[in-house]
């Protein structure tokens, strides 16, 4: 497997790890508010093998304790199964983010016990989807399929939704908290400006849209809370 991407420690990446963060290609959406743009529409060049990869990580046992793998979309990757099998073997646990759009994928990673964590993005409501991701249409059921293989499983996991002003509002977060009711974990990302996001001009809500959000989000998932504001 390819490579594009290795961040050697991050705290945050992985909720109670200690953790290195994998960078895989490819994605199945273009969000014109993305940070990792090229690494989804495949403009960027390999950084690692996978032999490379596990000699760093090898060398790193009793600093780290995890690996997180990101994208672009992991589950586009077809070795990405026997990936997670060999960071499992060599004696860590595994993260997966997804954009959700693989249910059969996500389904066989859990039932197969190949992830310890699963971080899922929630767009943004229905009738927003598709032009949040950037395509012009998706199958919202695939979507809906992963939120119930998450919600059902044992797997520890969370949902985030990376809100952009202009682009999410009160009644999107309504929306929203109803398609994943019942979960224990939500979180709600203000958008951070970066020069990898491919257009400009995007901002993240102001103080009290954040807050008021998260009343709403609480409704639906009473541990909801907010990333990214003070």
């Amino acid at each position: 497997m390819v490579i594009y991407g290795l961040q050697k420690m991050t705290l945050l990446d992985f909720p109670g790890r200690v953790a290195c963060t994998v960078f895989l290609g490819g994605c199945d959406f273009r969000c014109p508010f993305c940070h990792n743009f090229d690494l989804a529409s495949g403009k960027e060049t390999s950084v690692s093998g996978e032999e490379e990869f596990f000699a760093f990580l090898r060398g790193r046992r009793g600093l780290l304790d995890g690996v997180a793998v990101t994208g672009g979309e992991p589950c586009l990757s077809p070795g990405l199964p026997a990936f997670l099998a060999r960071v499992r073997e060599e004696g860590f646990a595994a993260k997966l983010d997804t954009n959700g759009y693989h249910p059969e994928v996500l389904r066989s990673l859990i039932s197969d016990g190949l992830v310890d964590y699963v971080a899922m993005d929630v767009k943004n409501s229905p009738a927003k989807y598709a032009g949040t991701c950037g395509v012009s249409s998706l199958d919202l059921s695939r979507i809906t399929e992963s939120i119930a293989i998450l919600n059902g499983s044992s797997v520890d996991h969370e949902f985030r939704t990376t809100v952009v002003d202009g682009l999410h509002e009160v009644s999107d977060i309504e929306e929203i908290g109803k398609m994943i009711k019942g979960a224990d974990r939500y979180f709600i990302q203000a958008f951070v400006d970066r020069d990898s996001v491919p257009f400009g001009g995007f901002r993240a809500p102001d103080r009290e849209t954040m807050f008021g959000f998260l009343e709403t989000a609480r409704k639906y998932v009473p541990g909801a809370a907010l990333r990214g504001i003070d």
